[in-house]
C-alpha cells in the first residue's frame, strides 16, 4: 500500500506539534499501521498529557495569586543566597500581568540553569514591574540575616515603583509591607513569587559568576557562594575576600575571625 507521507515525515510532524495539533494529528494516523508511525502517536499523546498537565499546574498558580491577592497590583517577594559564605543577599519582586501566561513558571530551584535564563528574559519582557535589590555581606554581617532579610525586601519592593495592593512572599512572614501575605513554599505554588524567585536566582548568579574573575580560586562561578567543599577549602587556604560574609566563615579560618 502506498502512503502519501512517510513514517519518517509523519514522526516529524508529531514531535513538532503543540498539544492541539498533536491530537489531530494522532487522530488522523491512528490506524496507520506502520511501526515507527504508531510508536511516535503513542509519543505524542503522551506529551500532550504532560503538557496539559503542566499548563493545568501553571493555571493554579495564577488563579491562587488571584485569590491570595485580590483584583489589585499583587507583587509577589523572594529572595535567594540567605545560606551562601560569599556574595549578597539578592531579592526581587514582580507583578505579573493576568495575561499572557507565562508557561513554566515555577520554583528556580526546580528549574535547569538554561531554562531559568528563558524564563527570566520572558518575565521581564512581560512583566508589570520587577525590583531588585542587594544586601550586601557587610551589612548582613553588620546586622544580621533577620534584618537584612527586610531590608532587601523591602528594597526590592521600592525599586519595583508599584504601589502594591498586596504583597506576596515566599515563607513565613517578614512584616516588610503592611498589606503583606506570606505563603510557605510560595515559589511553587504562586505564579508572581516564582516569577520573582527566578529573577533573583538569575540576577545574583549572574553577579556571582562576575565575581568569580575578580576573586579567582574560589569557585565561585559553579558554587555561586554557596559552601561547596571546593569553596571551603579556598577559604581555608586563601582566607576571606571583601565579598565573604565573615560572620558564616569562621569554623572555616585556622585563626578564628573576629566580629
Amino acid at each position: 500500500m502506498a502512503y502519501a507521507a512517510t513514517a519518517r515525515e509523519i514522526a516529524a510532524l508529531l514531535s513538532d506539534a503543540g498539544p492541539e495539533e498533536a491530537l489531530a494529528l494522532s487522530e488522523r494516523y491512528a490506524e496507520d499501521p506502520r511501526k515507527q508511525v504508531r510508536q511516535a502517536v503513542g509519543a505524542a499523546l503522551r506529551r500532550r498529557e504532560r503538557e496539559l498537565e503542566e499548563r493545568e499546574r501553571v493555571s493554579r498558580m495564577y488563579a491562587l495569586e488571584r485569590e491570595l491577592g485580590g483584583e489589585g497590583v499583587i507583587v509577589g517577594v523572594d529572595e535567594v543566597g540567605r545560606g551562601a559564605l560569599a556574595g549578597p543577599l539578592t531579592a526581587c519582586a514582580v507583578a505579573l500581568p493576568g495575561e499572557p501566561i507565562i508557561w513554566g513558571l515555577n520554583d528556580s530551584k526546580q528549574l535547569s540553569p538554561a531554562r531559568r535564563g528563558a524564563l527570566g528574559a520572558t518575565i521581564a519582557e512581560h512583566a508589570i514591574a520587577i525590583g531588585v535589590a542587594h544586601v550586601e555581606p557587610a551589612s548582613i554581617d553588620a546586622v544580621g540575616m533577620s534584618v537584612a532579610l527586610r531590608m532587601a525586601m523591602g528594597q526590592a519592593i521600592a525599586d519595583a515603583g508599584v504601589d502594591a495592593d498586596c504583597v506576596l512572599i515566599d515563607g513565613n512572614p517578614v512584616h516588610v509591607h503592611p498589606q503583606e501575605r506570606a505563603l510557605v513554599k510560595g515559589d511553587a505554588r504562586v505564579a508572581c513569587i516564582a516569577a520573582a524567585s527566578i529573577v533573583a536566582k538569575v540576577t545574583r548568579d549572574s553577579l556571582m559568576v562576575a565575581y568569580d574573575s575578580e576573586y579567582p580560586g574560589y569557585h565561585l562561578a559553579e558554587c555561586k557562594g554557596y559552601g561547596s567543599p571546593a569553596h571551603i577549602d579556598a577559604i581555608r587556604r586563601l582566607g576571606l575576600t571583601p565579598i565573604h560574609r565573615v560572620s558564616f566563615c569562621g569554623n572555616f579560618l585556622e585563626t578564628p575571625a573576629l566580629f
